[in-house]
């Protein structure tokens, strides 16, 4: 998959995503969760479900990256997170369809959305390849490939 990121609507995320790309942080991660028709997500966990060690949480900029013009459409990549705004580190997902859900929807802290920061444009039939695998309960964790779907590297191009 061929992404391109938009530094100008998320910069901190980019240059987050980008740090841990130097860094040889995503070879050999795997894509952890896959959920057909919702995303893919991946980057932190190793193929025996390890979290891989991460630096520290940055900023969310769902807000501003969506007031810049990128919403969680299909082919967009985004921050996971937990429940809290702040907490993306390592871990994206790529959206498989459009997901408004996800959306930042103004300043309420209930719909904080989640940071969309890029959006691949070439090569998003691998994507729909990845959501179609068989996924079940592993290690105490749902929607986990049965196999592991392993990113080989993540490599800037110009």
């Amino acid at each position: 998959m061929t992404v391109e990121l938009d530094p100008q609507a998320a910069p901190k995320t980019v240059a987050n995503f980008l740090r841990y790309m130097k860094e040889g942080h995503f070879k050999g991660t795997v894509f952890h969760r896959v959920i057909d028709g919702f995303m893919i997500q991946g980057g932190g966990m190793d193929e025996h479900l390890v979290q891989k060690p991460t630096h520290a949480n940055i900023p969310d900029e769902a807000p501003e990256a969506m007031a810049a013009g990128l919403q969680n459409t299909r082919g967009t990549l985004a921050m996971a997170r937990t429940s809290d705004p702040g907490s993306a580190n390592d871990q994206f997902f790529i959206n498989l369809v459009d997901n408004a859900s996800l959306d930042s929807h103004g300043v309420d802290p209930e719909t904080i959305g989640y940071c969309p920061f890029g959006r691949i444009i070439a090569g998003m039939e691998v994507a729909d390849a990845i959501a179609k695998v068989h996924t079940g309960f592993h290690k105490g964790i749902a929607n986990v490939p049965d196999f592991p779907v392993r990113i080989k590297d993540v490599q800037l191009v110009k």
